[in-house]
């Protein structure tokens, strides 16, 4: 029965440590930009223009 009891509370610790999450976080402000720079992209693509590739990272339309 001892046995029992510590076989089944290893198997609940190792559980327990095995479930572990991760957060990550982005900022808002440069997820959004680099949302809609893919938004553009994909509108240029449907228009039949191809996409700008020599755009500066920090300049908004």
């Amino acid at each position: 029965m001892k046995t029992t009891t510590l076989a089944l509370a290893l198997l609940l610790g190792s559980v327990a440590t095995g479930c572990v999450t991760i957060n990550i976080y982005f900022p808002a402000a440069a997820a959004e930009k680099a949302a809609d720079k893919i938004i553009d992209e994909v509108w240029q693509l449907k228009q039949g223009t191809k996409p700008q590739a020599n755009q500066p990272q920090g300049e908004t339309k």
